[in-house]
């Protein structure tokens, strides 16, 4: 298969790259790097864009058998209005154009990227692919997001929209952040720490990936989380107990707010997501327990 990635340059989109091509397909990344020097094989091919606008770019998608939409902002800084706008802009505007870039009727799936953001807050409620969104801010950049990339649906394209939990992996994502603080004897909970938190491995999400390419009778949202949840408290315990450090040192959600804002929020959501699609369907997920994927990633 030719599959283009846009966000090809950032930490999934490299990953996911590199674990297309040792599978025996083609890839483009595209992204907004000026150039991308870590892939280096035949079969890759990078372009340089920005994809909120439309441009030469999107001519990559007239042979292409699949397209993995990843492309957005990090959310991981504090949030000023203009920030805000950066979040939604580079996710809305970049799916817009991939969908108005494909051709109709042909045989093509579009795997698009949304967040367990979609969800809110929600408690202990269990989440499965069918429940209703929330209403802060997350949620709505997440429900519009989806909404432009079921768009293609309407060229009669599969579409499926993966809803990521966090990502866990040494070189990247927030654990990479989380374990530096442990090991100076400063990590903990977050809050009350009673918060349910979404993750997956990133060996996991590469593999979801495959297993949805491969499979057509998936699609519309599939929730991209391992399939045993837990508390941010039993998290923070677990990192602790794998890199032989005490997890003593909760933040309040009120200094954490004050840090950092609105953003603090993210570390607050309780989104208690289960990946049923997946399971469903026969998905058997590597890392579906914290210990094993923890200790994956520390004993790299």
């Amino acid at each position: 298969m030719k599959i283009v990635i846009t966000g090809g340059s950032g930490f999934v989109g490299t990953h996911l790259s590199e674990y297309l091509l040792s599978r025996g397909h083609r890839v483009t990344g595209v992204g907004r790097s000026a150039d991308h020097h870590r892939i280096h094989h035949k079969g890759y091919k990078y372009v340089s864009a920005d994809t909120t606008r439309p441009g030469d770019w999107q001519q990559e998608f007239e042979d292409a058998d699949a397209i993995v939409n990843l492309a957005g902002t990090t959310i991981f800084r504090r949030w000023t209005a203009g920030y805000k706008k950066q979040i939604y802009e580079s996710r809305i505007l970049t799916t817009r154009n991939v969908v108005a870039s494909l051709p109709r009727g042909k045989n093509i799936i579009l795997c698009s990227a949304s967040g367990a953001g979609y969800y809110g807050s929600r408690g202990d409620d269990l989440l499965k692919e069918d429940e209703n969104p929330g209403d802060d801010f997350l949620a709505g950049v997440s429900v519009d997001w989806e909404k432009e990339a079921l768009q293609a649906a309407d060229k009669a394209l599969r579409v499926v929209v993966m809803r990521f939990g966090v990502v866990f992996e040494k070189d990247g994502g927030a654990l990479a952040k989380m374990i530096p603080a442990f090991k100076f004897f400063v990590g903990g909970s977050m809050g009350s720490g009673n918060q349910w938190f979404p993750w997956i491995h990133l060996v996991d999400l590469m593999a979801a990936v495959q297993f949805i390419l491969e499979n057509d009778r998936i699609n519309g949202p599939v929730n991209f989380c391992a399939p045993d949840p837990i508390r941010y408290r039993d998290l923070a315990k677990t990192l602790g107990k794998a890199l032989k450090r005490p997890a003593v040192m909760p933040a309040p959600a009120f200094l954490i707010r004050l840090a950092m804002g609105e953003f603090g929020d993210v570390f607050l959501a309780s989104q208690r997501t289960v990946p049923d699609q997946l399971l469903s369907h026969g998905f058997s997920f590597r890392y579906p327990h914290l210990k094993d994927a923890i200790q994956a990633v520390v004993g790299q």
